[in-house]
């Protein structure tokens, strides 16, 4: 019921077992052809502050952003349901499972419910999900796979004696903090994060804030945006009188980050995530990940 579960799946190598997605499970490319068993409620396609009101309008009315095709779940007939309780706009519920799936008659599937707000949590995810599917060993291997690039690249950023301040930023109009895990990759790939804390939801930015704190490094990701949405969506930020007094904008140190593929799935790919961020902040130190962050994940912003 989210992709980075989703993802997961296909991590342990059960993605023939996959018989259906949410429409925002997108990876790998070939689970598309899984049908969808959910659709969003608002329009997506609009800018970040309508989108922002909609949901808005939505919680307000104690409404899902999502809605889950039952019959067509049902048809499908699975074993195992995973989704989420983090958070209440990413992904559909695990309320809304549970409400879905009361009263099916005949067979009751098992529903595990993620709710990861830190790196160590995402692990334990694997973990879980390669437990009740019946592979917990390839679970620990994927996991240790998984540490070990991590590993690899925190040491080479532990003792650098100049650690680059960074602003990630999650949704650009109202501005907010990347939270949850990404202080951690930030901390991990060798930077200072500024705002978010790691562990806990992602908070509310006032620019003040932004301006005063001034860092070395923008890094914009907004939730469920790629590259190409989020450069549309930057004359937000740049059309404030505080965009062009910022040192990241004035040594051209913003970049904008596909959070749609990477930053914001807690799933495998916050790997690459770590990768990403390490040849942003120590382009020096991690040459091939910054010469290939294009196609990664994240470019140099030109505005």
């Amino acid at each position: 019921m989210l992709p980075s579960s989703t993802e997961i799946v296909c991590e342990l190598g059960l993605s023939d077992q996959l018989v259906g997605r949410s429409h925002e499970c997108d990876f790998p490319p070939d689970i598309r052809r899984l049908p969808a068993c959910t659709r969003p409620k608002l329009n997506d396609q609009t800018s970040s502050l309508e989108i922002d009101r909609q949901v808005n309008s939505l919680v307000r009315d104690a409404l899902s952003i999502h809605q889950i095709d039952t019959e067509l779940l049902k048809a499908m007939r699975p074993d195992v349901i995973l989704t989420q309780a983090q958070c209440k706009v990413c992904a559909v519920s695990l309320a809304e499972v549970e409400q879905a799936i009361s009263g099916w008659a005949g067979f009751q599937p098992r529903v595990l419910s993620l709710a990861p707000n830190s790196l160590a949590d995402v692990w334990n995810d694997i973990l879980n999900v390669a437990a009740a599917l019946g592979v917990a060993e390839r679970g620990v291997q994927v996991v240790a796979r998984l540490k070990r690039r991590v590993e690899g690249v925190a040491a080479r950023t532990r003792h650098r004696p100049q650690r680059p301040s960074v602003a990630c930023i999650e949704w650009i109009d109202p501005l907010m903090a990347a939270g949850n895990w990404v202080p951690e990759l930030v901390a991990l790939a060798g930077g200072l994060n500024l705002f978010g804390e790691a562990g806990k939801h992602s908070p509310w930015l006032n620019w003040e804030s932004v301006r005063q704190r001034d860092p070395d490094i923008v890094v914009v990701m907004p939730c469920g945006f790629d590259i190409e949405r989020t450069r549309r969506e930057m004359t937000t930020l740049t059309e404030r009188p505080e965009w062009s007094t910022l040192r990241a904008v004035r040594s051209g140190s913003v970049y904008l980050a596909d959070g749609n593929r990477f930053f914001n799935r807690p799933g495998p790919r916050l790997v690459d995530s770590l990768e990403i961020l390490a040849g942003i902040i120590h382009p020096a130190l991690f040459p091939s990940s910054q010469q290939g962050a294009s196609t990664a994940g994240a470019v140099p912003s030109s505005v």
